[in-house]
């Protein structure tokens, strides 16, 4: 039987630098390779470009690993945040898993369910540590420990579809206020085109939004004094005045017909399929849309443009602060150890380079950067260069619980079904129940 405990023990002792073309590895123990080996790597991906980018990394893997077998694992979004919690505690536990950081992951490596990655990337002088951007470590750190292996970064913003904006008569470098925003908005409807593209039917998407106007009226101050338990907490003037604005939106009723019950996959496809001039996104929309779009082609490249989320005037919050994700690879307790070998050769700076190039990630490895040579993913990348403040997504930041609640009162409000006042209250009601 494989030594399992031995291995690791090894793994940890054995760090070493690979070669420049394959970043960084460990040893795995002796004989190791001659065992049979399967590491159940369970993501989220669909789109099948990205698909085959990862399963040629895999299939190079096996092919210098033989014994080690990469088995991957689907779930689709809403699937894999409702399973994963129970996944982790049966025997059917994948061995590595894709993470938005937060305080989910937090309180995943809390329960003990998660490696604690510290000893490893730390191992032979910090040698995998030093491989990526050192803020994408700190990012996916809690209480001195390292949850996750950094995988890449983004940032949600607008894209729109460039023809329909012409249409109607809309200059998209023109929005720069909230109040320029909610103007575009209804002269685009005035002609007769469906403004937003919008996923009610999953809520997180429309949690972008009120995560967004909370950022520019209260700034940073206001957020970390709230998830701190600070101050007025969640019912912050900035805060209520927030929402306040998200229903300013809701009442123009700039979303697709049904946009309530929509999906992810299907919001997308209402943006691909050129029925809505624009959506609150993702960095990798361009190519999301298509592969959501009815005709899996989507908008072309160069009928597609983007623009930040624009400021609030006399908010606290700065143009440049930016939401989205610091996203990472956990790893369950009982992988084997093979599995941080897998991810270290996954993430090295060659094969983020590879991702990046294929317009699949903002790469957090030494030395990928140059691989970000899409124009929208580049764009993107720019503004987290100069970000002010990068804040993870709400609901994943302040855990499941309080995360929850966030979402359903994003929805709830954007709908007219909940005033500011009352979802403010309800999410305080949410974290001060989460303290115990």
């Amino acid at each position: 039987m494989f030594d399992h405990k031995r291995a690791k023990a090894l793994l940890l002792n054995r760090a070493f630098a690979r070669s420049a073309v394959s970043g960084l590895a460990f040893l795995i123990a002796a004989g190791s390779a001659a065992a049979e080996t399967t590491i159940k790597w369970m993501h989220l991906e669909i789109d099948p470009t990205y698909l085959g980018v990862w399963q040629k990394i895999a299939k190079n893997y096996e092919a210098e690993h033989p014994g080690v077998k990469v088995e991957m694992q689907f779930l689709e979004n809403e699937a894999f945040k409702a399973k994963l919690p129970t996944l982790l505690q049966s025997s059917d536990a994948p061995d590595l898993f894709y993470s938005w950081g937060g305080g989910v992951l937090k309180q995943q490596l809390a329960t003990g369910a998660l490696m604690d990655l510290t000893e490893a990337m730390n191992a032979k002088d910090g040698a995998w540590l030093k491989t990526y951007n050192p803020a994408s470590v700190k990012g996916l750190s809690y209480d001195g420990k390292i949850g996750a292996v950094p995988y890449k970064v983004g940032t949600v913003s607008f894209f729109y579809n460039k023809a329909l904006f012409a249409k109607a008569g809309v200059d998209a470098a023109g929005i720069k206020t909230w109040d320029d925003y909610l103007a575009a908005v209804k002269k685009i409807k005035d002609a007769g085109i469906v403004p937003i593209a919008g996923g009610g039917g999953e809520k997180w998407p429309i949690h972008f939004y009120w995560s967004y106007l909370v950022m520019r009226d209260g700034g940073q101050a206001v957020f970390d004094a709230a998830k701190n338990g600070k101050g007025e907490g969640f019912k912050d003037p900035a805060i209520i005045k927030a929402g306040e604005q998200l229903a300013d939106l809701g009442k123009l009723e700039p979303f697709q017909p049904g946009y309530l019950g929509a999906t992810w996959p299907q919001t997308l496809g209402v943006f691909g399929d050129g029925k809505a001039a624009m959506i609150l996104a993702f960095e990798n929309t361009e190519a999301n849309q298509a592969t959501n779009a009815g005709d899996k082609k989507g908008l072309a490249s160069d009928n597609i443009g983007r623009f930040a989320f624009p400021a609030v005037t006399g908010g606290a919050g700065a143009a440049t602060d930016t939401l989205g994700g610091l996203n990472g690879w956990a790893v369950t307790k009982k992988a084997p150890p093979e599995t941080l070998d897998f991810l270290a050769y996954l993430t090295n700076a060659e094969n983020e380079r590879t991702m990046a190039k294929a317009g699949m990630i903002i790469p957090v490895a030494v030395g990928a950067d140059d691989g970000v040579t899409n124009p929208l993913l580049h764009q993107s990348a720019e503004q987290l260069a100069h970000s002010t403040w990068h804040q993870n997504f709400f609901d994943q930041d302040l855990g499941p619980s309080v995360g929850r609640v966030v979402n359903d009162v994003s929805v709830a409000i954007v709908s007219g079904q909940m005033s500011s006042e009352d979802g403010a209250q309800q999410i305080q009601d949410a974290f001060e129940q989460d303290q115990f």
